[in-house]
This record gives structure tokens, sequence and C-alpha cells, in this order.
């Protein structure tokens, strides 16, 4: 007699919830375009997996770490595992749920490959270095947010193909106005752990402060963490209605980033939604951002004196300018970064219509 269980059909397993951002863009988003079920394992179904919050939660980390088993014992037909399978492993669970599935798919959208477990105790134990190679070599097929993560990944596994982090353009309320607030208003989207770029150029914002009056308006957290800069920061916290009408209240959209490898392996997603709303933006050059930048038609900046002058020049164009330059952007969002225009090469990556039943 076999005892098994029955075999799933389709399987998505990310270490995130929906109110991840990662996860959202790369997993949940499609799911919810394609005409599949698919059985969904979000460990913990938290916005994040660090060590502070999964040691509040014992048993729903036990719990966690038995879904995961279960999933593989499933066998699914069809698996895509995004980043990880838990913040635990050093890649055996990475490896024996894409080796479980008759198509296993590993995605990924961030330099995972160098990070090799700097900021805390959990991510030196279990660093995601390690178990992304695992994971990329025990894929049938990967899916590399970007060029650069791809051409990693492709010294490891001969089936890579690169879909980008998508945006989904009827979530973005477009910019009404272009028209400068008084005083103006400098954006910045993002994550409380990424919030520290902005320091990099906070000289620049002192600057433009000086001259302009201009204040800093976060969508992210609301804990105050930049220092001398919060007597020009206003915040929101993240929600998916706080963003719509943030994002469009902006000025000028902001994505600095520091010259490291981890850097270069992220997907440009802040430029892509400041483009999903129309909102003019200045971001560093480094990466992916370099293509984005030079699409939508809008300024790199990788010196103070290039910050300083690009924000400026923004502040101080006309307003026809800036909504030429928004447009544009947000055209070029729709023709290329979103989720209409990718679905079928997802579907395809997915091979969704290859399952029998």
């Amino acid at each position: 007699m076999d005892r098994r269980l029955p075999r799933l059909e389709r399987c998505a397993v990310t270490p995130y919830g929906r109110g991840a951002g990662s996860s959202r863009v790369r997993v949940f988003q499609w799911l919810d375009r394609v005409g599949a079920d698919f059985a969904v394992g979000s460990y913990l179904s938290l916005s994040d997996a660090a060590a502070s919050r999964l040691v509040r939660h014992p048993v729903s980390l036990a719990r966690a770490e038995l879904r995961l088993a279960a999933l593989a014992n499933a066998r699914p037909r069809r698996l895509l595992l995004h980043r990880e399978a838990s913040p635990l492993s050093r890649g055996w669970w990475e490896r024996r749920l894409l080796t479980s599935a008759d198509f296993g798919v590993y995605d990924f959208d961030d330099a995972l490959q160098w990070d090799r477990g700097e900021g805390g105790l959990l991510r030196r134990l279990a660093p995601k270095a390690g178990k992304t190679r695992v994971a990329v070599r025990h894929a049938d097929r990967v899916i590399a947010g970007n060029a650069v993560l791809a051409d990693w990944a492709s010294r490891h596994h001969r089936d890579v193909v690169v879909i980008p982090s998508c945006v989904a353009l009827e979530d973005y309320t477009p910019k009404a106005s272009y028209a400068l607030h008084d005083p103006p208003r400098l954006g910045w989207i993002g994550s409380p752990h990424n919030e520290a770029c902005l320091q990099l150029i906070a000289p620049v914002l002192g600057e433009v402060h000086r001259r302009t009056g201009a204040r800093l308006l976060l969508v992210g957290t609301r804990a105050p963490a930049l220092g001398a800069l919060e007597s020009m920061v206003d915040r929101i916290a993240w929600s998916p209605d706080a963003q719509r009408a943030a994002l469009a209240g902006m000025d000028v959209g902001l994505m600095p980033l520091a010259p490291t490898d981890y850097n270069r392996g992220k997907c440009g997603y802040k430029l892509l939604q400041y483009a999903a709303v129309g909102l003019p933006a200045v971001a560093s050059p480094l990466g992916v951002n370099a293509e984005l930048l030079a699409r939508f038609g809008m300024p790199a900046a990788g010196t103070r004196d290039e910050w300083t002058d690009a924000v400026l020049a923004l502040l101080g164009a006309s307003t026809a300018a800036r909504e030429r330059l928004g447009r544009q952007a947000r055209q070029v969002a729709a023709a290329h970064y979103s989720y209409d225009a990718w679905l079928p090469r997802w579907e395809a990556a997915m091979e969704l219509g290859t399952v029998t039943s």
C-alpha cells in the first residue's frame, strides 16, 4: 500500500509574508495574476526574519520548520523558492525542497551570494551566501532579478533567466501636479534597515534645505534614526494606502547607495516605484540603477557635488519639465517593468502550462 502524502501540484516558499516588500514583489504579486492555485509556505509570515523577532516566537518557529518538512514530503510538481526557506538553514532546507519537486525554481532579487553574515548572530550562524549557492546548484531553473545576479548564477547553473522586479502601476496614484510644494518635498521610501543610506548624502540634504527650505518625507518607519537630519524629516509608516498618497505628493525622489558589491546586485525597486508614480528622481548609478536612470531620463549622481546639482536642478526646473520627465518614466515603467509586460515570461519560466493534474 502506498502511504505517501498526496502530491502538491504547485507550491511557493517564501521567507516572509505578503507584508515584506521582497516576497510581495517577487512572489505574491505574480501568484495574484496567474490562473493557477499555489500552496504558499511563508515561514512565520512576518515582515522580516530578524533574530529579535524569531526568539519571541519559539513555538511558531518550530511549527514553521515542521511545515517545511511537510512541503518537502508532499513532493510538489512545481516549486518556487524565493531567497531562502528558513533563516535557520545553512542550505539543507533549500536543497531538500528543490530536489523534492519535479521542477524546482529558485528566485532571488538581492546579492545574497555576497551576504556572508555581517550584522548579527543568526546571520553569522546561517549566512545567506552559502545557502544561496546551494539553492542555485540544486534548482532546475534560476530566476534572477537583474543581470548582475544572473551573471553570478550562470557560473553555477546553466539555466538562468532574468525577470526584473516589477511594479503594478494600478497600485500607485499617478502624480497629478508637478508644481513644487512650499516648502519642496524630497522623498524616500524603504525599510528601516536601509534608511541609513540617506546618511550618505546628509551634507547634500542639509545644503538643499538651506538653499530651498526643502523637507525630507520618509515612507517606511516612524522611528527617528537619522540624527541631525531629523530636524528636516517628516515620517509616514508604510502601508499600501500611505504609499499611494505619499509618493504622489513628493517633488523629487531619492535613492542613494553605497558602492558595495551587495548594492550592485540590487534591483532598483525604489526607482521603479518613483517611476510608477511619475515622480522625478535622483539616484546612485550603481548596478541596474544605471540602466533605469538612462531609460527614465533621470539624473545619476555619484559625488556630493553631483547630488547637490542634480537635486537643485530638478527643484529649479519648470513645472512642465518635471512633468515631462515624470510622465516619460511612468510610460517606460509600464512598457518594460510592469507585471503585465512580464507575466508571459514569468509563466514560461515556471513552466505552468506543462503541469499535469
